[in-house]
């Protein structure tokens, strides 16, 4: 019994893109996505820009931030050299009345 002829794949055939290559209406919409919520902002009207947008969804639906913050946190957090991240303990009781305060008057981000 003979064999079917086999078909011929046209020239580029299985080329595809490149690994790693960003779909083209993905890149679009995450751009667009963007876009809005730096134009909305913290007061509808792009106050503070994306980061206001974010503050506001963040106070406004605590639950939906939590998850979108899951997504950027890095999955595991090495110190350096890759190695484990130090972590001291310290006893509040045992610190001065200046080291108190000290540590009260930290900012964080300028906050």
């Amino acid at each position: 019994m003979t064999e079917p002829p086999k078909k011929k794949r046209p020239p580029s055939a299985g080329i595809g893109k490149k690994p790693g290559t960003v779909n083209k209406t993905t890149k679009v919409l995450k751009e667009a996505i963007l876009m809005a919520a730096e134009l909305t902002g913290r007061d509808k009207k792009g106050k503070e820009g994306l980061v206001g947008y974010l503050r506001m969804v963040a106070e406004r639906d605590v639950k939906s931030f939590s998850v979108l913050l899951g997504k950027v946190l890095p999955m595991q957090i090495t110190g350096e050299g890759g190695g484990p991240i130090p972590i001291a303990v310290i006893d509040p009781t045992t610190l001065s009345k200046e080291q108190l305060r000290a540590i009260a008057s930290i900012r964080v981000n300028g906050e």
